[in-house]
Parts: C-alpha cells; structure tokens; sequence
C-alpha cells in the first residue's frame, strides 16, 4: 500500500484530514508532518517539517521516503495572520516583511513540498498531490478587494499547482494535482473574520469529510484546477 502525506498536521482542519485519511484505510501509512511532531497511534506517524525551510522539507521527504511511494499528499499548512502579519483593508497598509512571510508559507511552502516529495509518488497509478487554497485566491473572484498578501498567496499557490500540473502531466500521466477550497471552517485561522455559527460554517471535521469527498472525486482532466469543498470549480 502506498502512504499518504499531510502537511500542517497540527492544525485544525489538519488534524481532521489526519483523522479522516487514516480512517478511510486506503493508506499503509498516514504522514502527519507538523512543526512539532506529536506521537500518534498506527497508522500515523508523526514527522517535524518548517515548510519555509528547504533543509527540513528535504529531511522530513528522505524519512516519508523509507516507507515506499507516496499515493496522496494534502498540503494544509497556511498562514493568515498572527505575530507581525494580519489582512490588509488597503494599500497603505501593505508591510513587505509581512507579504514575504505570508508567501513563504501559502506559496513557496507548498512548491518546497512537492519538489521533493514528488520523487516519492508513482510514475503509474492513480495519485493525488493537492493543497489548501481559498476562495479569495481567484482573480476572476475578486469583487471586495483587500487582503493583497493573502490573495495574492493563494493567486500564486494556484499558478504553482497549475504549473506542477502541466509538469507532470508528461512525468507521471496518473498524477492528479489540484488546490481545494475548504470552505469558512472554526479554526485559529479563521476565528477573527469568519461569522457567528450557522450556515457555511463548518466544523474541521466536517471540512474534512467534504474535501475527502471532493478529492476521492478528482478526474485527471481536473489536474491544475482549484475545487470549493462542495465540488465545484472555481476560476482563476
């Protein structure tokens, strides 16, 4: 059996995809990588990663690499706000430190994963490398404006996974790649700026449970597109 990866295992909707992908049981073992590693039972296991750090990205690749080919990889590591980073309401507040820390994580941390993770997965079979995107990442989309560091991370994060998409579509033909949107989801990332409970709002574990769906139900002409967790496609 092949095993599957999920980055940013330590978050909510992480550790709802951890739960959720070792549950299914299609997965000899399920990769939980985090920036700190907690022990988990078998299947899991629990492996340190800084995305922002190609030397660790590379270790925690070798150490996923001794168990076999890799079939699934779900990237859920983001960054909203937080120490010295929060969502512009316009231009004047734009701070390049913050911008380049936001894009560390949303967009050179996923193309750091698949750089070197991608040697891992199968040049025959089915297999999915996706990661999480948002809703506010298409341009197309973008009616409200504000939060350029944000959007325009996701933007790039998608270029990226459209781009890995066209790549291995030559390399490996059964590859699907594609960004997920999982909705407004009750999470430290979405707390200041999601509303009160009800409709729309999921829990993780719900959030989950869609983007399962969503990625057990990819095509490989779906390869490089971004999916809502409802299914439905969302533009550039």
């Amino acid at each position: 059996m092949s095993s599957a990866v999920v980055v940013g295992a330590s978050g909510g909707i992480g550790r709802a995809l951890v739960a959720a992908v070792a549950a299914g049981g299609a997965h000899g073992t399920v990769f939980a990588l985090s920036r700190s590693a907690v022990p988990q039972p078998a299947p899991v296991q629990s492996l340190a990663i800084d995305v922002t750090d190609e030397d660790s990205v590379a270790a925690a690749a070798r150490s996923i690499g001794e168990a076999g080919p890799v079939g699934l990889v779900v990237v859920a590591s983001g960054i909203l706000h937080g120490p010295g980073v929060s969502p512009e309401k316009a231009i004047r507040a734009l701070d390049p430190a913050a911008m380049a820390a936001v894009f560390a994580v949303n967009a050179l941390g996923p193309a750091l994963v698949a750089k070197h993770v991608l040697p891992l997965m199968p040049r025959r079979g089915r297999c999915v490398f996706a990661a999480l995107s948002a809703r506010v990442g298409s341009i197309g989309d973008n009616r409200l404006g504000g939060w350029y560091a944000y959007r325009a991370s996701k933007a790039a994060l998608n270029q990226v996974l459209r781009t890995l998409a066209v790549e291995t579509a030559r390399t490996h033909p059964e590859l699907i790649v594609a960004g997920l949107h999982p909705g407004t989801v009750q999470t430290a990332l979405s707390r200041p700026f999601r509303p009160d409970p009800g409709p729309g709002l999921f829990s993780p574990e719900e959030s989950a449970a869609h983007l399962m769906r969503v990625l057990d139900g990819l095509r490989i002409e779906d390869s490089g597109r971004v999916f809502a967790w409802d299914g439905q496609p969302i533009p550039p």
